[in-house]
């Protein structure tokens, strides 16, 4: 957390991010394991893969004051595919308070999974994901997302947990995040998802 925002910067100032929820949230556990996102993720992904894994869990918190998140995709990092990509990765948000636009709520730019590189989204199809505390929302990789700013006096709290292609590098090593003494916990779901 930082009050010092640099506005070139991917995550704005007045945030707070944890990450390794499977080691350090057991309640994460049932969210991860969610059978309507499996559902999707069988749908999306196994047509690229024999199995796909945790890609990110992590809980976040946008504070009073915080500034929009630049738009980004979840698949970025896989820049060796031109847009648009193959389905790649599924992500999910679960609020764990109101998301309403004062505090911060998700951005999504619905169909831009099927843009080209060089499209770019203009104010009117940028979405507000506003929902009540216990929802979640889910959506493919390719689409351009990010925190919305925080205008508000209160915090929005939030756990992204998002899935990708077995055979792509994770953006959060699992098998490191989790310790095996805690993974020998786990059920065999939850190990073949965290890479164990």
């Amino acid at each position: 957390y930082s009050d010092n925002d640099d506005p070139s910067a991917f995550y704005p100032a007045k945030t707070r991010r944890v990450t390794a929820l499977m080691a350090r949230s057991p309640g994460s556990h049932q969210l991860a394991l969610n059978s309507t996102i499996k559902q999707l993720c069988d749908h999306h992904l196994l047509p690229n893969c024999e199995n796909y894994r945790l890609h990110v869990s992590a809980a976040l918190e946008i504070g009073p004051g915080a500034r929009e998140q630049i738009l980004h995709r979840e698949e970025d990092p896989f820049n060796y595919f031109a847009l648009p990509r193959p389905n790649m990765v599924i992500a999910s948000m679960w609020a764990l308070s109101d998301f309403k636009k004062e505090n911060g709520a998700t951005l999504l730019v619905p169909g831009s999974h099927r843009w080209e590189a060089e499209r770019k989204a203009t104010a009117d199809e940028i979405k507000v994901a506003e929902m009540p505390k216990g929802s979640v929302m889910v959506w493919l990789g390719g689409t351009l997302h990010a925190a919305g700013a925080n205008v508000s006096n209160e915090w929005r709290y939030g756990i992204i947990l998002s899935y990708s292609l077995g055979w792509l590098r994770q953006e959060e090593n699992q098998a490191l995040d989790v310790p095996p003494h805690i993974a020998k916990d786990f059920s065999q779901e939850l190990r073949d998802l965290t890479s164990y």
